[in-house]
C-alpha cells in the first residue's frame, strides 16, 4: 500500500490530518538529518496502527511531499 503524505515541519503541535487522497502530517522537529522524517513516521506509524518497521519513504526524502510505501505483510 502506498500513501501520499505532505510534512509541515517546525509545527507547534504534532498531529495527523487525513485531506482526501493524503495525508498533512505537522511535526516539531526540524528538517535536519531526517529529524523531521523520523517523526513523521512515528505519528503515522500510530495513527494508522502500523508497525514503524512496516513503513518506507519510497520518494521525497528531501522533499515535503512524500510517498510512504507500508509493508502488508
Amino acid at each position: 500500500m502506498k500513501l501520499k503524505v505532505q510534512v509541515k515541519p517546525n509545527s507547534k503541535i504534532s498531529k495527523v490530518v487525513a485531506k482526501g487522497d493524503m495525508f498533512v502530517v505537522y511535526v516539531k522537529s526540524p528538517p535536519v538529518e531526517g529529524k523531521a522524517n523520523d517523526e513523521m513516521l512515528e505519528l503515522l506509524s500510530e495513527h494508522l496502527g502500523v508497525p514503524k518497521s512496516r513503513m518506507k519513504i519510497v520518494s521525497g526524502k528531501r522533499s515535503r511531499n512524500k510517498i510512504v510505501s507500508i509493508r502488508t505483510t
